[in-house]
């Protein structure tokens, strides 16, 4: 069962002009549909679903790179999930000089928080902060 998708884009993720594209899909992989499915099938089919739908537009008409994230319910993630956040966090200790395992850490961390407020948005809502031109990311700046 697919409790979440939603799709998002970022520039200088593998080179500094290419742009990427994310398809996050939270599924919950405890629900009745998934009970005869391994996690790693529930992760692979729902990969290969997302690269059917969104592959060809992005990478062969956009000439970007696509790349689906599929996590559940309970935080666990999939093979590209995981590769995506290895990725992040070398770039994070080249830049900051940080050990490895802290920026992964901090990746993970920064991924949760944004999940939330996004859910949280979503379901609540933004009404604006005191001065009323504060955006959400200054709102929740870690």
């Amino acid at each position: 069962a697919v409790v979440s998708t939603q799709s998002t884009g970022t520039q200088g993720f593998s080179t500094p002009i290419d742009r990427a594209f994310f398809d996050v899909r939270v599924i919950n992989s405890l629900a009745k549909s998934n009970a005869n499915k391994t996690l790693k099938g529930m992760y692979e089919s729902d990969e290969r679903e997302k690269k059917k739908q969104y592959r060809h537009r992005v990478t062969e008409i956009e000439g970007e790179v696509f790349t689906p994230l599929i996590m559940t319910t309970t935080g666990d993630v999939g093979k590209e999930f995981k590769t995506m956040l290895c990725h992040l966090a070398a770039k994070k200790e080249k830049s900051t000089g940080y050990r490895y395992q802290d920026c992964k850490r901090y990746t993970r961390l920064r991924l949760s928080f944004s999940m939330v407020r996004s859910v949280t948005l979503s379901l609540g809502g933004y009404r604006g902060g005191k001065n009323g031109d504060r955006t959400t990311d200054e709102l929740y700046t870690l």
